[in-house]
């Protein structure tokens, strides 16, 4: 891994980044979007980012998927399940921690072809569905449901970094949401610039927004990746128990200090079936009144309780919390 790491760096450092330039031309212009200030591009700094991947059942994962133009990525005949967790540090609206539990989809008419949309991830229309985001704050909700339409919700999150591991939990009303743990990869401080886009649905419309990220990180594939995945029982995570996720992970990531953009340019398109009756039934999301009446409170749920979950590794915190 370590040779491989050597010829690949030199290449990945020459990559362009993946930052828009109409963002770069927005560059110190101000928005003030749905009541909350910000100074362009919205950016974080400084914010470290863990992520993992688990292989899940491919039909499962196409049920789990509202309307009918998402389709399970699918890789080596399963699909995934990704987790990231980041810890914002830096952004317009304060720190916070948001909690990613998403399904690797590709967006079209029709399914896409085993491992291409890797590699060409704008012609394939490669991203992620998300299934439950949890956040630290009132504002995060506000601004990521009411703005880009992510379904964000306020819960008790921590974040917790040790010499060997990096793991987050997230509780929601005094129940387990997700434990998410993983092992350090070897350091390979490979210089990364990744653009992700986000599927979401809100007032049943199914929502796009993409967001660049900057870092130098530590990566593990296959047999060196590590990680335990504990889904509880608050609603959030409800519909993750049918995708039959495995034990074992496909990679795992370790971002001690990313740097991200999110594009204020998004999408949005209507959740459609067959027939009117399977439309009203359809799982869209949220609805307008969701939001209507959110604040812009920046303060946090207490931590949550790490002694739900067997084995998980303690907070250094004196209460919980990010670290």
């Amino acid at each position: 891994m370590k040779n491989l790491t050597e010829l690949a760096t030199p290449l990945l450092k020459l990559l362009p980044s993946p930052v828009p330039r109409r963002q770069e031309r927005l560059r110190g212009q101000h928005a003030f979007a749905d009541g909350i200030k910000y100074l362009m591009p919205v950016n974080s700094d400084d914010s470290p980012v863990l992520m993992a991947a688990f292989p899940i059942n491919k039909r499962a994962a196409a049920a789990a998927l509202p309307g009918s133009e998402m389709r399970p990525f699918v890789l080596g005949g399963k699909g995934l399940l990704v987790v990231t967790v980041v810890n914002y540090k830096s952004t317009d609206i304060g720190k916070y921690i948001e909690y990613s539990l998403a399904i690797a989809i590709t967006h079209g008419s029709r399914p896409a072809p085993p491992i291409l949309p890797l590699m060409f991830q704008k012609t394939f229309k490669l991203g992620q569905f998300v299934v439950d985001l949890p956040v630290s704050s009132e504002v995060s909700v506000k601004g990521g449901k009411g703005i880009w339409g992510m379904p964000k919700h306020q819960a008790n999150l921590d974040f917790v970094v040790t010499d060997t591991t990096v793991s987050a939990q997230y509780d929601k009303d005094g129940r387990l949401g997700c434990y998410i743990e993983i092992q350090r990869p070897e350091p390979l401080n490979l210089p990364l610039k990744l653009a992700a886009s986000n599927y979401c649905v809100f007032r049943n419309m199914l929502w796009k927004s993409d967001i660049y990220f900057e870092a130098t990180g530590d990566i593990a594939l296959g047999a060196q990746a590590k990680a335990r995945l504990i889904l509880g029982d608050a609603p959030g995570v409800e519909p993750l128990k049918n995708l039959q996720v495995e034990s074992k992970p496909v990679f795992t990531a370790w971002l001690p200090q990313a740097h991200g953009v999110l594009d204020d340019h998004y999408e949005a398109w209507f959740l459609t079936a067959p027939t009117p009756l399977e439309a009203v039934a359809l799982r869209g999301g949220d609805m307008m009144d969701s939001v209507v009446e959110l604040g812009q409170g920046q303060e946090w749920l207490t931590p949550p309780d790490r002694s739900r979950v067997p084995g998980a590794v303690p907070s250094p915190a004196p209460h919980g919390g990010a670290r």
